[in-house]
């Protein structure tokens, strides 16, 4: 099933109503966030990088599913903040091709 970003914060308020009670405080969302970003950092490391897995650490380690986890956290600290995630992208996509419209076309490291 397919959804919009929009969906999914309905859909992650929803969830959290129903079977989280209430969300976890700004300040421990934001702890949560910056662990589940360390998995994502740790697979693509070992996956990637130099690094190599320990053990069965590579048969308990999904990125995607680590990506969807920072993704959840991100959108619980959204919906508590306020925060529409689909126009803030909007207005993302807006402020880089503003900014960076010919910055990257011209850069001759790339």
């Amino acid at each position: 099933m397919e959804m919009t970003i929009r969906q999914a914060q309905e859909r992650v308020d929803a969830w959290i109503r129903q079977y989280g009670v209430r969300y976890f405080s700004e300040l421990t969302n934001m702890a949560i966030l910056t662990e589940e970003t360390g998995e994502v950092a740790r697979i693509i490391a070992r996956k990637y990088g130099d690094q190599s897995f320990r053990g069965s650490e590579e048969a308990d380690s999904s990125l995607a599913g680590e990506m969807a986890d920072v993704l959840w956290v991100l959108i619980c600290l959204a919906n508590q903040t306020g925060i529409d995630l689909t126009a803030a992208l909007e207005e993302s996509f807006r402020k880089k091709t503003e900014r960076d419209r010919n910055r990257h076309l011209n850069n001759p490291k790339l």
